[in-house]
């Protein structure tokens, strides 16, 4: 049995901590829309100058930032002809500019079942993070979108932008429970094709997927997308507190297991636990992937700043 599979070992079913709409209306209360202001402001203090500029997509087109020449092909333009430099060189050449695009930035939120098991911690610190990070997108006016992932594309928030945008975010988070299997893989694949502007991909998850959280991230690489990795980690995801005969889930599949724990086999556990957490972290460092681990138990606010610190969302 792998460290997936002792995702069941406690003996509550799949629930969040607090459920239906009414439920969730606390996650985006006024203090946290506070938090939210105060990051934007922190945000633009990083943000400023010529940082703006760098986040900026830039692609050849007619702008007015010269870049480059090429030679003339019939058709082409005559006012884009470089004179002085067929006076110099003898040949015609096009003057190539470059175009600035707003940065598209992807939140891609894991929904599955395994993000709301237990307390469904994970799931409601990822939608606090999610807003947060939407928020300051919108306050620097990058084009925001959100979708919903488990083996497939269950949800989606339309492109947005403009500050005023962050109430719809707050709905659509509102709306999302944790259900279903995990296969950020062929999730990935479906997003890719739906969004064919590239942009900042930030992948929100606890990257528990049976085959594998590399695939999901390979396939947002591999189509020049940038994957920016959120790994939402619960402390009591790596201590249950069973011991004894049990019979353990795993809350996406429903299979089933009995097995004994003992003092050993919850060492051994949390040994593999370990070793899952490094090697997600040693993927993404060693293939340049941002990654930054967010623990349910930090508040969103200090997260958040926790990232503006490491790099990689502004830059």
């Amino acid at each position: 049995m792998g460290v997936l599979e002792f995702l069941g070992l406690r003996p509550d079913k799949p629930s969040l901590r607090r459920g239906g709409a009414s439920g969730e209306d606390d996650l985006f209360d006024d203090e946290f829309q506070r938090k939210l202001e105060y990051l934007a402001m922190v945000s633009r203090r990083v943000f400023s100058g010529a940082m703006r500029a760098e986040r900026r997509t830039k692609k050849t087109g007619s702008g007015i930032e010269f870049a480059d020449h090429r030679d003339y092909a019939p058709g082409d333009d005559i006012r884009y002809l470089d004179w002085n430099a067929y006076q110099k060189f003898d040949r015609l050449l096009i003057r190539l500019y470059e175009e600035e695009e707003d940065l598209a930035i992807y939140f891609i939120l894991d929904t599955s079942s395994s993000m709301g098991f237990g307390e469904g911690e994970k799931l409601r610190q990822a939608k606090r993070l999610c807003a947060a990070l939407a928020y300051v997108g919108l306050a620097n006016l990058d084009r925001i979108a959100i979708v919903a992932a488990t083996d497939e594309i269950s949800g989606r928030m339309p492109t947005t932008r403009g500050k005023a945008r962050i109430f719809r975010i707050f709905r659509f988070l509102n709306g999302v429970k944790a259900e279903g299997a995990t296969d950020l893989g062929a999730a990935m694949k479906t997003f890719v094709a739906q969004h064919k502007r590239r942009g900042l991909a930030v992948l929100l998850t606890d990257l528990y997927d049976p085959e594998g959280f590399e695939r999901g991230i390979n396939v947002l690489r591999f189509n020049r997308f940038e994957p920016y990795v959120i790994h939402l980690v619960d402390k009591n995801d790596a201590k249950p507190d069973i011991k004894g005969d049990v019979r353990v889930y795993d809350c996406e599949t429903g299979a089933e297991r009995e097995v004994t724990v003992t003092a050993k086999v919850l060492e051994k556990y949390q040994q593999a636990y370990d070793g899952y957490l490094e090697e997600a972290q040693r993927f993404c460092t060693t293939r340049q992937v941002s990654y930054f681990r967010a623990d349910v138990d930090v508040s969103f606010d200090e997260l958040i700043l926790r990232v503006f610190r490491r790099g990689g969302f502004l830059r």
